[in-house]
C-alpha cells in the first residue's frame, strides 16, 4: 500500500457556528487527492490544503462529463470515536460507476484508509449537534487535456469534507414530492445505476418546475412506459401498502442506494415483509383512495430517512398518514442513526471506526 504524504496548511479556516450548518455550505483545511496516469496507476496519494483545483480549458471533464462521485458521512459515537457507517459499499459503488464511465478502478482499501486519515486529521470539524455530520465527497474527474471523444488517460480522484445539518429544511418531518411526467432522468442500459455527474444534471430542470410548484423534491417514473416509479431525485423511495413495504426493484436505471439497501435489511430483519419489484404511480394513488397507503419515504445518505407527506401527480394530490412520520419510517430512522452513533448495537458490522 502507498504512502499518504501530508502537506501542512499555512493557515487554518476559522469554524463555522456547528448550531446554523445548513448543507454543503463549509468545506475544512484540508482534501484528499491521488492522481492516475495510463500506464503508471493510481499514485501520489496525498493530503494537501483544500482549494481550487488549476485545470485547463480544454480538460475532459468539462466537455464530456467523465466525472463520478459518492456520499458518506462520519459521526462522533457516544463513545467518543469517529465512525464511518458502511463505507466499503460507498467505495465499490464508486467502482461500479467508474467502469461504466470508462474510469479506473480504485483500491477499495487504500480509499477508505485515505477517507480516514484525512477524517482523523479533521476531527475537530466533525459537528456533535443532533443532527449534523461531517459529510464525505469522494469523486473521481478526466483531466486529460484534449478535445476528441473518447476516455481520458489522466484522472484525479479527490475527497473534500463538509459538516452538515439536515438535508431538507423539514428535517425528519414529512416532505412534499412532485410526481414528474414529462421529463425522463434515466433509462435501463444509460447511467441510471452510476452516481455521476450526467444523471443529476438530467434532473435539474424537473427540480426546479417541482420547486416553483412549492415541492421539495421529484419523484421519477421510468423512460420507458412513464409509470413505473424509480426514485426520488436524491434518494431511493419506499411505500408501506397494507403492511407490506415495497420499493422498486434496482432495473438499471435506480441508483442502489447504501442506504435502500440497509433499511431493507434491517426491516427482513426485525420481520416485516419487504418486497422489490415494479411499482406503478397508479397503485399508489389507488392504494391512498382505497386507505391501503399506510406510509411512504425516502432512503439516502443526506437525509437518511425522509418521509413522504404529500404526493402530486398529474394534478392530483394525496396526503400520506396525514402529513406525519410512519411507525416503520420512524424505526428505521432511530434505528440507523442509533447505529452510526453508536447508541444501538451495530449486530450487523456496519460502523468502521477511523
Amino acid at each position: 500500500m502507498q504512502e499518504i504524504k501530508f502537506i501542512e496548511a499555512k493557515n487554518l479556516k476559522e469554524k463555522p457556528d456547528m448550531k446554523n450548518l445548513g448543507f454543503g455550505n463549509y468545506y475544512t483545511d484540508y482534501m484528499f487527492v491521488m492522481d492516475y496516469t495510463e500506464g503508471k496507476g493510481w499514485h501520489d496519494a496525498r493530503i494537501e490544503p483544500y482549494g481550487p483545483l488549476m485545470m485547463e480549458p480544454a480538460s475532459m471533464v468539462l466537455h464530456y462529463g467523465q466525472a463520478t462521485f459518492e456520499g458518506l458521512k462520519a459521526y462522533y459515537g457516544v463513545d467518543g470515536d469517529i465512525r464511518l457507517f458502511r463505507p466499503e459499499k460507498n467505495m465499490e459503488r464508486l467502482n461500479e460507476s467508474n467502469k461504466r464511465l470508462c474510469i479506473p478502478e480504485l483500491d477499495v482499501d487504500f480509499a477508505i484508509e485515505g477517507i480516514k486519515k484525512l477524517v482523523k486529521i479533521e476531527k475537530d470539524w466533525i459537528p456533535t449537534e443532533p443532527g449534523t455530520s461531517l459529510y464525505i465527497r469522494p469523486f473521481v474527474i478526466a483531466t486529460d487535456v484534449h478535445v476528441g471523444v473518447h476516455p481520458s488517460h489522466t484522472y484525479k480522484f479527490i475527497v473534500i469534507l463538509s459538516p452538515v445539518g439536515a438535508y431538507y429544511k423539514e428535517g425528519i418531518n414529512p416532505v412534499k414530492i412532485y410526481v414528474e411526467d414529462d421529463f425522463v432522468r434515466a433509462v435501463k442500459g444509460g447511467l441510471g445505476y452510476a452516481k455521476t455527474a450526467a444523471n443529476y444534471a438530467a434532473s435539474l430542470k424537473s427540480q426546479v418546475i417541482a420547486e416553483e410548484k412549492g415541492y421539495t423534491q421529484v419523484l421519477w417514473l421510468d423512460g420507458i412506459n412513464r409509470k413505473y416509479i424509480e426514485e426520488v431525485g436524491t434518494m431511493n423511495v419506499m411505500f408501506v401498502i397494507d403492511g407490506e413495504v415495497v420499493t422498486p426493484e434496482l432495473n438499471g436505471s435506480i441508483l442502489p442506494g447504501i442506504t435502500r439497501m440497509s433499511t431493507i435489511e434491517l426491516l427482513k430483519d426485525a420481520g416485516y415483509k419487504v418486497t422489490e419489484r415494479r411499482v406503478s404511480i397508479e397503485e399508489v394513488f389507488e392504494a391512498a383512495e382505497n386507505g391501503k397507503l399506510d406510509e411512504a419515504f425516502g432512503t439516502g445518505t443526506a437525509a437518511v430517512i425522509s418521509p413522504i407527506g404529500v404526493l402530486e401527480w398529474e394534478g392530483k394530490k394525496i396526503t400520506i398518514n396525514d402529513g406525519k412520520i410512519g411507525q416503520i419510517s420512524q424505526k428505521v430512522y432511530d434505528t440507523i442513526t442509533g447505529i452510526q452513533s453508536g447508541a444501538v448495537e451495530d449486530k450487523f458490522g456496519w460502523i468502521t471506526k477511523a
